[in-house]
């Protein structure tokens, strides 16, 4: 069994005063990382599925004497699902105000649908965190450094989902599963999402463009609304960990792009499901931008879990000349281009000139796993 980064992390904040939320995409382990934090917990437990019916009314509109009740004398509170109970945010303060020694964790799969339902009863009373399919890091808990870099193409096709990885030889039946069945469930129950094809038009309009940069107004050409829902689309595509968007950085040099943005997919293999390409790299023609996409979530997927949050951003001038990625982290910049076959940097001019302080790496097939897991 895998044992997820991010719990060592939550559980050196158990017992802090605080509730932990965790969020998530459907399918990348949540129950099984709040089955792990119960396992090894030296304390009562309870177990709580906000999936069953009479759970949801357990939990709701409930005074603080009828949750105590509830409990008994259980310490930790594993609430899973918790978007599915309309008022979570007060039953979850009433728990954290009115017994102290108890420790309450939730999980949701869509982070815009439970959090807003925790925001405002929870401020200053929550811990956050996020977890992703597995990382390379992660899968080095089973695999050799040799054996990792053996299976990163793999990965870049068929993606990190657990069932991907746990069930390798149904990779591509599970992979399309999660992709027609998970892929937009929370979304699509959401009153403000009434074009389902729309946003499976737009899904498939960012896959085909990843590595590139996007253009809203092209997006709402393409997807046939307009602009402001594409916006909104994206917005809620983001909290629901389907894409992570990158923005351009500038000094407001004339020569610089100020207001553009590129978009990647949280899994490359629910990017390559959505446009039904699940060939081997030699036999595509999008390899660089799939490269891209995927060193690129792999590196979201190693700060976040090191409890990391960098500024990040690529850089490209009217001349288009371009860096792929920057990170800036307690004042160091640092600068990496992404290719799939160079062997050689090639640091434009323009951004050696305009920023001589930020120094530039090559992250290729050689030195990925080293830039991801590090």
């Amino acid at each position: 069994m895998i044992r997820r980064t991010i719990q060592g992390v939550i559980e050196q904040s158990l017992f802090k005063g605080k509730a932990i939320i965790i969020y998530g995409a459907r399918q990348v382990g949540k129950t099984t990382l709040i089955m792990a934090l119960q396992r090894d917990a030296s304390v009562p437990s309870i177990y709580l599925n906000c999936d069953e019916p009479d759970i949801r009314r357990a939990l709701s509109e409930k005074t603080s004497t009828e949750l105590k009740m509830l409990l008994g004398n259980n310490k930790l509170v594993l609430i899973d699902e918790a978007q599915r109970v309309g008022t979570i945010g007060l039953t979850i303060k009433l728990l954290t105000d009115t017994a102290p020694d108890i420790q309450v964790i939730a999980t949701g799969s869509s982070s815009f649908e439970l959090s807003s339902r925790i925001e405002e009863p929870l401020t200053g009373r929550k811990r956050e965190f996020r977890l992703y399919p597995f990382s390379l890091a992660e899968l080095g808990q089973i695999y050799s450094p040799l054996e990792v870099r053996r299976i990163v193409n793999r990965c870049m096709i068929f993606g990190l989902y657990p069932e991907i990885i746990n069930a390798p030889e149904a990779a591509e039946t599970a992979l399309r599963e999660i992709a027609r069945s998970y892929l937009y469930k929370d979304i699509l129950a959401l009153q403000q999402i009434r074009n389902a094809e729309a946003l499976e038009r737009l899904v498939q309009s960012i896959a085909l463009q990843v590595g590139n940069e996007v253009s809203y107004n092209e997006l709402a050409q393409q997807v046939g609304v307009d602009k402001k829902t594409i916006e909104s689309y994206l917005r809620v595509l983001e909290q629901s960990f389907i894409i992570f968007r990158l923005g351009s950085f500038s000094r407001n040099l004339r020569n610089e792009l100020k207001k553009s943005r590129k978009i990647y997919f949280v899994d490359t293999g629910i990017r390559n499901a959505v446009i039904n390409n699940l060939n081997p790299p030699d036999l595509r023609s999008d390899v660089g931008g799939l490269w891209e996409n995927f060193v690129l979530a792999e590196r979201m997927k190693r700060n976040h879990n090191q409890g990391l949050f960098p500024n990040t951003y690529f850089w490209r001038s009217h001349q288009k000349q371009e860096i792929d990625y920057l990170e800036e982290l307690g004042g160091a910049w640092r600068g990496y281009e992404i290719k799939w076959g160079e062997k050689r940097l090639k640091v434009p001019s323009g951004f050696k000139s305009a920023y001589p302080e930020c120094p530039v790496a090559l992250i290729n097939r050689d030195n990925m796993t080293e830039f991801v897991t590090d």
